[in-house]
């Protein structure tokens, strides 16, 4: 992952896969279309998103295993 636009596909094809896959745990990622930052120009940059990106992984990891059938 060496560009911040590989990071941000990988962002949305996780949450795609969680969407779609796993829609009890997509209710608690809290992606809503209108949410709007807090701040007017918040800093957003490829360590962040990759941070959010091992969040996200870690997230479905737990539940899981945390969830086997």
């Amino acid at each position: 992952m060496n560009d911040l636009s590989n990071v941000l596909e990988e962002i949305t094809q996780l949450i795609n896969t969680i969407e779609t896959s796993y829609p009890e745990l997509y209710r608690f990622l809290d992606e809503n279309p209108i949410t709007i930052p807090s701040n007017d120009h918040p800093h957003i940059d490829q360590v962040i998103m990759q941070e959010y990106l091992e969040s996200l992984k870690q997230l479905l990891k737990h539940y899981l295993e945390t969830h086997k059938n």
